[in-house]
């Protein structure tokens, strides 16, 4: 079946006689591979002429741009003024077509192959509304479409759960940070004497250094892979980009636990704080991410929370394309505490990030294992009506 016969591409756009006058604006920035990072609430009038997409709940959005990078999310309940960039396309089933199966159908890799195949433009490839409704799909009856879709969100559930156990270990690792070295309410602080600072006024024996004195950068042993190399050397070790991976392949530079800081491209939040990625393991950086480690008593945890507390938007340059520069990194100031106090906070907080790490590989099982599954049950090849698979909690570990 073509898929433009049993779905809608952008069914409903903002026009005059809208009813809200406040959206909560999906931006291309925001999208993952299947992960929504967050909306921006932004006034009608003040919106970017971009955000135009109605987005109601069962829909599906693909990125439109670039399609090899696999942007893409399924709206499950969003805010009803929610409102996507027209870099996406959004995709409503139609009677014909369960709205999960369709989800699952357009993240297959081999649909994103065929999008790739037919994106047009160089520097900025994109596809078509023509070439994602003339592709052909395999569609089963209704009933088998949601025994498929059934089977594939679970896991999907299972790993949804997981970010929001990961959120809740972030939140408490944030809320202590900001206790501490924001409120300055840290074990013995009633004994504390402030002295003034760059800053404004520390307790004594703290100091404000730069980050480049209190980290260690190792941007000169990354290497950038393109797209066709990338597509000869597939295998399990992620590739990340500036704001997330790219790929997984076979062979990598880092093994470790290494903070990510966005050099180019996506590098700010829309709270205005840097994109920052904590990778723990083996991994393969291109060239648009800084490659930080902790120095001394400053442990890359430590690290990682200084720096999500910080305004960016000074440190940055280029208009057409934004740059956090090594040298603007370096010279960002930032409190660092007495010894004593850095490790009273390390070894809570390495506790909270080993939390982080094992939910995070839980996770990765989890989409390996639908991710194998995906495009034998989405093409037929295994006979769903033959298929028993339990997905429990446990299953995850």
């Amino acid at each position: 079946m073509r898929l433009g016969n049993v779905i809608t591409v952008n069914p409903e756009s903002i026009r005059n006689g809208y009813p809200f006058d406040e959206i909560e604006y999906i931006d291309i920035s925001s999208v993952g591979t299947g992960t929504l990072q967050g909306t921006q609430r932004l006034q009608i009038g003040g919106a970017p002429s971009r955000a135009k997409r109605i987005v109601r709940n069962g829909d599906t959005l693909l990125a439109t741009v670039r399609p090899n990078l696999r942007s893409f999310w399924f709206a499950r309940n969003p805010q009803e003024n929610a409102i996507a960039s027209t870099g996406f396309a959004v995709l409503r089933a139609g009677k014909e077509i369960d709205e999960r199966f369709l989800y699952f159908t357009v993240t297959n890799q081999p649909f994103t192959d065929y999008l790739a195949a037919n994106a047009k433009g160089a520097a900025y490839p994109a596809v078509d509304t023509d070439t994602i409704e003339r592709v052909e799909i395999f569609l089963p009856p209704l009933p088998t479409q949601r025994k498929i879709a059934a089977i594939l969100s679970a896991y999907d559930d299972l790993i949804e759960n997981n970010l929001r156990r990961i959120k809740i270990l972030e939140e408490m690792a944030q809320n202590l940070y900001r206790e501490w070295f924001v409120k300055f309410r840290f074990p013995g602080h009633q004994h504390a004497r402030f002295i003034d600072s760059p800053l404004g006024r520390i307790p004594e024996g703290w100091e404000v250094k730069g980050v480049g004195e209190v980290a260690l950068n190792f941007d000169r042993l990354r290497k950038p892979l393109s797209s066709i190399q990338r597509a000869v050397r597939k295998g399990i070790y992620p590739y990340y980009g500036a704001a997330k991976i790219f790929d997984y392949i076979d062979a990598y530079i880092f093994d470790g636990i290494y903070l990510l800081v966005a050099e180019d491209g996506s590098v700010v939040t829309t709270d205005r704080k840097p994109v920052l990625q904590y990778v723990s393991g083996k991994f393969w950086p291109n060239n648009h991410t800084h490659i930080l480690q902790g120095k001394g008593s400053v442990s890359t945890e430590f690290l990682h929370m200084v720096l999500s507390e910080i305004d960016i938007t000074g440190y940055i340059t280029g208009a057409a394309q934004p740059k956090i520069t090594q040298a603007n990194l370096n010279r960002i100031p930032v409190v660092i505490a007495e010894d004593s106090i850095l490790q009273k906070f390390n070894e809570f907080i390495r506790d909270v990030f080993r939390k982080k790490i094992v939910l995070g590989g839980k996770n990765e099982v989890l989409r390996c294992t639908r991710d194998l599954l995906l495009p034998k049950l989405i093409s037929g090849e295994v006979d769903v009506s033959e298929l028993d698979i339990a997905v429990s909690e446990e299953s995850s570990a």
